[in-house]
């Protein structure tokens, strides 16, 4: 019953203008509200996903590290049981190391990545090259793909027949051409690559036997290893630790860059909150129109409660009200930041400026149900507390049929 009376309550014309023009300013904002919490979501999820695409074609689905020190001694028998495992379908032996990369007067810190043949299954790398090719030589002519930071930084142009760098790494054994504890050696550019500023200004790829060489390693020595898996992350992780023991650091993507993700979750629930706040003044207009309901309706109340309506039942009619009133803006609210996000998503008409400096020109858009959730269940939790601060009151008064 309280349902029926709350649509006629809505519908209904007031003996004052003013209870409809305070109503229809709380639906409008609580329309505006449920507006922006669907459009600012959706961007975020699109910024979110379009990281997450970025980090799984540069990060492997999972890696291996040594639990103490930066190298592991892998042996065939570690090696027979991580293949073996049931959903991993690559892994690839790598090692990392910081070395100076120099042309001439022009001279970058990287990290230089030795890779194998099976480098390129667990990662995208390979689709980001922008010029040249993926070649990395072997030891007598070794070749590196380098950032398109990086290539900026030294100056090289992998276009122009690739002349050779000079890399500077580490050399405990300081062996020949050893300077000041660094080996050198002249080394090919052979492609560019481009995923993002972070990857692009940090690291270059080489192969592992070269890198191996100029580090003074034995052949039996990586500082990791990445795998590439087909199946649930968490169980083929468990499967890996429990086959090679607690001398080794399995880790997912998710933990690999768990800081980044953790910081992306933060930012989209801070705005959440911010834009919450639209949806909180919203409701003092609701209370505002709801108590100006009340006092209209005093009669109505009266003639309730003579037929021997409960006070609970006065008082879900006016939180239903509120209810319908919250309903009416969600809907439209809702109705208007998808079709935002659609046109965004279709026409990409809001860009980010940049003059295409980035990796994408408009803002990526993603619709999502939990979003959609979420803002409904906001919306009602307010519009509940909101009403209920007027249903009390309509529910206590005492009146006479007779005034």
């Amino acid at each position: 019953m309280q349902y029926l009376f709350a649509w006629r309550y809505f519908k209904s014309k007031k003996s004052t203008s003013a209870i409809n023009i305070i109503a229809w300013v709380s639906v409008t904002a609580m329309a505006v509200g449920a507006a922006a919490l669907i459009v600012i979501l959706s961007v975020f999820n699109g910024f979110e996903d379009l990281v997450k695409g970025l980090y799984t074609d540069f990060y492997a689905d999972m890696r291996v590290l040594p639990a103490e020190g930066k190298q592991i001694t892998l042996d065939s028998n570690t090696m027979y049981k991580i293949t073996s495992i049931e959903g991993v379908t690559a892994v690839s032996k790598v090692i990392e190391e910081k070395a100076l990369l120099a042309n001439g007067d022009y001279q970058s810190i990287v990290v230089v990545k030795g890779v194998d043949s099976v480098f390129a299954s667990t990662n995208n790398i390979g689709k980001h090259i922008v010029r040249g090719g993926y070649e990395m030589g072997d030891v007598q002519n070794p070749g590196i793909v380098m950032g398109a930071g990086i290539e900026n930084a030294v100056g090289a142009d992998v276009t122009k027949g690739g002349f050779p760098l000079t890399l500077y790494t580490p050399n405990k054994g300081a062996g020949f051409d050893a300077v000041d504890g660094m080996f050198a050696f002249n080394i090919t550019a052979k492609g560019v690559f481009a995923v993002q500023q972070e990857f692009d200004n940090k690291f270059i790829f080489t192969n592992i036997h070269f890198l191996r060489y100029m580090l003074s390693m034995t052949p039996n020595q990586v500082s990791g290893l990445e795998i590439k898996i087909n199946g649930r992350p968490e169980k083929i992780k468990a499967a890996i630790q429990h086959a090679i023991g607690k001398n080794f650091i399995v880790e997912t993507r998710y933990e690999q860059n768990k800081n980044l993700y953790a910081v992306m979750q933060m930012e989209k629930w801070i705005i959440y909150g911010i834009l919450s706040l639209i949806l909180i003044v919203a409701a003092f207009n609701m209370i505002g129109a709801l108590t100006m309901l009340v006092l209209e309706k005093q009669k109505d109340i009266a003639v309730l409660r003579a037929m021997g309506s409960s006070t609970a039942l006065i008082q879900k009619i006016f939180i239903t009200e509120g209810l319908v009133l919250a309903s009416v803006g969600t809907f439209i609210g809702i109705a208007l930041g998808t079709l935002i996000c659609i046109l965004q998503l279709k026409f990409k008409i809001i860009t980010l400026g940049g003059g295409g400096s980035f990796i994408i020109d408009y803002y990526p858009v993603k619709l999502m149900a939990t979003d959609y959730v979420l803002v409904v269940a906001t919306i009602a939790v307010i519009a509940l507390l909101a009403a209920w601060i007027p249903a009390k009151k309509a529910s206590q008064q005492l009146l006479s049929l007779k005034s």
